[in-house]
Formats: structure tokens, sequence, C-alpha cells
């Protein structure tokens, strides 16, 4: 395809693994992502959650940044509510300084997790206006005779503001920033999305509009070998939509249970697949697709970006 391609990586925790075995997994996938030519390597931050081993974007950011040669790196995103803007300037900025032109830094406004978790990262406090952060935030990369972050004074990142709805696509827009739309989370408003972004995009720190779309993808050599692989995602987001919170489980162990549709997730082979994303990217105009594949076994998951960087 004429698209680039990135990833997406959670550091999943599925069923009878650890959170030590998925970030194992995390720096091995990135190396391997780094050596097949994707573009850039996205870790998210979320708080409380058993199946997420990613908290800390900015530590895992750098042990992949060291650990690669080509390939981006950064978080997607940093929750800024959850922080002071100038931690983030100083933690990024750092990053940047160790590995000048690889570091992306994506902002995002959700909790990232349970209550009960988001208030102890926050210590009570409430969150700010997001918009004021964000161009706090991005003063401190600016140099000058007394910098108040001193590592992010002329070290700045790429930085993306994150969403899942029209208006954070509209705020991404008014800032100059690029866009990245959460596709794995809402697939329906996606178009609109990047519509409202194009249109309300005023010069900033880019002086023309870039917008990338993450999507969930299960690829395998054939289409009823995805399928296969896609059962325990089937499987755990019924549990969910029941209330129930599970690891994702086996593709033998999810067989024999309900499952509801994947009408979210990309499933199949090459073929299958080229035609698929071909026409997401189309239809949202995107210039970049970031891949997330919720598969059980982390040999699987390294096949299936094997696969698609050969479209």
């Amino acid at each position: 395809m004429d698209i680039r391609l990135s990833v997406l990586d959670t550091s999943p925790i599925v069923a009878g693994s650890t959170a030590r075995q998925a970030l194992a997994n995390t720096l091995d996938l990135a190396v391997l992502a780094d050596e097949l030519g994707y573009h850039r390597y996205w870790v998210p931050e979320h708080h409380g959650m058993r199946g997420v081993a990613s908290a800390a974007p900015a530590v895992v950011a750098g042990r992949l940044a060291a650990a690669t040669h080509r390939i981006r790196v950064g978080a997607g995103g940093v929750l800024l509510p959850n922080h002071a803007p100038i931690v983030v300037a100083e933690q990024f900025g750092t990053l940047t300084a160790f590995h000048p032109g690889r570091v992306d830094l994506g902002l995002g406004r959700a909790p990232g997790g349970p209550r009960s978790a988001v208030d102890l990262v926050r210590g009570g406090r409430t969150a700010p206006d997001f918009r004021e952060q964000v161009e706090e935030l991005l003063g401190y990369f600016t140099p000058g005779d007394k910098p108040l972050a001193v590592p992010a004074a002329g070290n700045a990142p790429e930085v993306w503001l994150l969403g899942s709805s029209p208006s954070s696509a509209r705020l991404a827009g008014e800032l100059g920033l690029g866009y990245a739309f959460a596709r794995h989370l809402n697939p329906r408003d996606a178009a609109e999305a990047t519509r409202t972004y194009r249109s309300a995009f005023r010069p900033g720190l880019r002086s023309s509009p870039v917008t990338l779309v993450s999507v969930a993808v299960i690829a395998a050599g054939t289409d009823e070998r995805a399928d296969w692989l896609a059962g325990p995602n089937r499987v755990k987001v019924a549990r969910r939509l029941r209330g129930e919170r599970i690891l994702l489980p086996s593709p033998e162990e999810a067989a024999p249970q309900p499952a509801d549709p994947l009408d979210h997730v990309l499933v199949g082979s090459p073929p299958t697949l080229r035609d698929r994303l071909r026409s997401l990217a189309d239809a949202t105009g995107a210039d970049e697709l970031m891949v997330t594949t919720p598969v059980y076994d982390h040999a699987d998951r390294r096949r299936s970006y094997e696969l698609l960087a050969c479209l």
C-alpha cells in the first residue's frame, strides 16, 4: 500500500501471563517493527487495568528507542489531565535530547482507567482545562534565556493530539497539531472527525494538517486462521458488555463461548485486508494507519505485523 503503517501497543497481559512478560513482548515487537519498516511505535498510558502493562509511556518509550535504530517511538498517549505539564515537557524533552528526530508525544484527555486508580494518580486534584494545559506544555519546548523545563527547551518532540470524537478533532485543528483518531475505540466517527480536523486546521506547530487513524487488525495466512485468532477478542467484548472484565483467553478456550461480532476489528488474510485498509484510508483521508493487534499469542501477533508489512 502507498500509506504509512505504524504500531499501537498496549503491552497486553493475556490470561496466564504477567506484566513483565507483556513488557518483554513489547520490546521484542518494537525491534521487529523497526526491522520491518513501520514508521512509528506508540505506547499508551493506562492505570489500574489488569490486562494492560503500559502505564508509564515515557519510561517504555525510552527503552524502545534505545533498542531500535530508525523507527519513531512515543506516547499514544500521555493523558495530560493526570500530570503537571512541566513534568511531561521535562520527560519528553529528555527523550528527544537522547533520540533527536525520533520521539513523538501524543496527548489525550481521557482518565485512562477506573476512578479509584486515576484519583491516586492525580492526588485528588480535579482535571484542569485541557486546552490551557496543552498550550502551557507547548510553551516549555520554546528556547529562551530562562527556560523553566530545562531539558525541554529546544528539544521538542513531534506533538499530536489524540481523540475519538469530532470535538477533539476541532481542538487539534485550532492548535495546529497533528491529529490521531482512535478508530479502534470508535469506528463510527472516524471520517467525520478527520473532516472536522481538516476544516478547523490553522497553522501552528504544523504548517498543514496531518492525520493518523488507529485501527484494530488481525492478519493471518488465511481468512479462516485470522477468524480463529479473533475469537478471544470477540469473547472478551461479549463479556465486557455483560459487565465482566476478563483477560484475553486463548483461541482454544474462547471457541465454545458466546461471542459478539467484531465490526471494529479488521480480520483476514493479506488480500482481504489490503482492500479494507485502503478503503479506510480513502474514507478518512488518513495519512497514516496505526495498527493494534488484539491476539492471544505473541508469535501470532508478530506474524500479523509481518504480513501487514508486505501489503
